[in-house]
């Protein structure tokens, strides 16, 4: 049922990017409201995905790269329905459903058989650690699709020809502050989770620190942001610098961890 159900999600992912994709080239208000509720009906279908899988495998299906991702996919929805609702930048959508497609895409391409999980996988201690980093890194991403979005409408300004593009996203100083909130709220989870895996790999491994691959690229995936976050609180970054920061450190960051696990490098890869 699960996998059903995760295809229903997929459709209405592909049906919702489409219609922010019309809206981006005819700006009629409809396809908006139009590519926004397919979204919300793809999200309520992945939340029934995740509970399904979840009572079908009797674990929290953290646990692999299909897992993980589709979950990634999900957390990224949640942080844009919460984030138009409150800041009411609904173009937003056009830049996260693709994004979110994407994801959901590629997690397709991995096994989505339900496999006994070894006991190491068992405790609460894994999905909690796991769940506060995709959230962080869906802070990011969120972020990253920010800075996509400033480097477009400055493009339109600093060329004095102000394309179509130029007046349905919003000014540069709400993109930027975006890019701020996210990096804000996304840093301290990403410190949680790394936090929670390192107590998770004591109880696990007999040491907190290992040098596994996953965790080294989770170490220089908070540096990534860290500096950011420093260079905004004290040196007073923001704007453009910020903007392809956030797009570089996000790269960086499904890069490392696609490769790392497709590489099954590390006891980080489960399967």
């Amino acid at each position: 049922m699960n996998i059903i159900l995760f295809y229903i999600t997929a459709v209405l992912y592909t049906l919702s990017t489409a219609v922010y994709t019309v809206y981006l080239i005819t700006h009629r208000r409809g396809t908006l409201k139009g590519g926004k509720y397919l979204l919300i009906a793809g999200f309520v279908f992945h939340i029934f995905t995740v509970i399904a899988r979840f009572f079908e495998a009797g674990y929290t299906p953290l646990t692999n790269l299909y897992e993980s991702l589709s979950f990634f996919a999900l957390l990224l929805i949640l942080l844009f329905l919460i984030f138009e609702e409150r800041y009411r930048i609904e173009i937003l959508g056009s830049f996260v459903a693709p994004l979110s497609l994407l994801l959901i895409i590629t997690a397709s391409l991995f096994p989505k058989e339900i496999a006994p999980i070894p006991p190491s996988l068992q405790g609460a201690l894994l999905p909690i650690h796991v769940t506060f980093a995709l959230l962080g890194n869906a802070f990011f991403a969120l972020a990253a699709c920010a800075g996509v979005m400033y480097l477009i409408q400055e493009h339109y300004i600093k060329r004095r020809k102000l394309g179509s593009l130029y007046f349905i996203l919003p000014s540069l100083e709400v993109l930027d502050e975006l890019n701020r909130r996210c990096l804000i709220y996304g840093f301290p989870l990403l410190t949680i989770g790394i936090i929670t895996g390192s107590i998770w790999a004591e109880s696990v491994w007999g040491t907190y620190w290992s040098w596994d691959p996953k965790q080294v690229g989770s170490l220089i995936t908070w540096l990534l942001y860290a500096i950011l976050l420093h260079g905004r609180l004290t040196v007073g970054w923001r704007g453009r610098r910020a903007a392809l920061y956030a797009i570089g450190a996000f790269a960086i960051l499904i890069s490392s961890y696609l490769v790392i696990n497709l590489l099954s490098l590390g006891a980080h890869v489960f399967y």
